[in-house]
């Protein structure tokens, strides 16, 4: 048995500068790269991109709104095409990066609020879905487990992997608890690892009101962002392990 292990990064400048990003590699098996539009710039995509190949860890690019004032967390409501637009130039600028360091690209996870959106709204992950297609076909295209985007993904002829979260509380229907509720992030490391542990043994999670909500995920998240991420990661890592669940990247 096997999972793969993401985390979100290249997005906050403080967190590659004090070393946590780096920490949070030893972890981890994929990173999903903020390609310019939520958060980052060349120089961010290409030192995450270095520290990725140091560590053995496949890269991924995390396009999102281009609302850096509100880290692309905020839902907007832009035409489908523009959509694609904005997610294919994030693509190609993390692939220009990506060529010269020689780093192939694996996979491909919408950030934040389009990612949200994406989740009920089949023409937000259509508009995702024809941007990964009109790049490359031959990637790995990221979604929530159990959501319709999978399936308009899948019928775009597309790759697909199922996500869940270690770091984040579900609600009863599966979806992720908003982060203007209470207890919507995990934030301490071994019941991050035990959620971690349910959805890759047992395809489940237990929500905020208590049910268990079944969660069948191939790739589990932790956020860079997420307070003490790295402990988080490592514990997640750990449990995994001590499972004999083998981490192990997608692709």
């Amino acid at each position: 048995m096997q999972i793969d292990l993401n985390c979100d990064m290249g997005e906050i400048p403080t967190l590659i500068a004090d070393g946590t990003q780096e920490a949070l590699m030893a972890s981890v098996s994929s990173v999903n790269i903020a390609c310019g539009g939520h958060a980052g710039d060349e120089h961010t995509m290409e030192l995450t991109i270095r520290q990725a190949q140091r560590h053995g860890v496949r890269i991924g690019a995390h396009p999102g709104y281009a609302d850096r004032a509100h880290f692309g967390r905020r839902p907007m409501q832009l035409a489908p095409a523009d959509i694609a637009e904005l997610v294919y130039a994030q693509l190609c600028e993390l692939e220009r990066i990506a060529v010269r360091c020689q780093a192939p690209i694996v996979h491909v996870k919408a950030h934040g609020a389009l990612y949200n959106q994406a989740v009920g709204d089949a023409q937000v992950a259509g508009a995702i879905a024809a941007a990964v297609a009109r790049w490359r076909r031959d990637v790995v295209l990221v979604g929530l487990a159990g959501s319709q985007m999978l399936q308009v993904f899948r019928a775009a002829g597309l790759g697909v992997a199922a996500e869940a979260f270690a770091d984040r509380s579900y609600e009863a229907d599966g979806t992720l608890r908003s982060r203007t509720l209470p207890d919507a992030l995990i934030r301490e490391p071994a019941r991050a690892a035990q959620q971690a542990l349910d959805i890759a043994s047992r395809g489940c999670v237990i929500s905020a009101d208590g049910s268990r909500c079944a969660v069948d995920a191939a790739t589990v998240c932790v956020h860079s962002d997420t307070p003490g991420a790295p402990a988080i990661a490592a514990a997640v890592a750990a449990a995994l392990r001590g499972a004999g669940i083998a981490v192990h990247a997608l692709g």
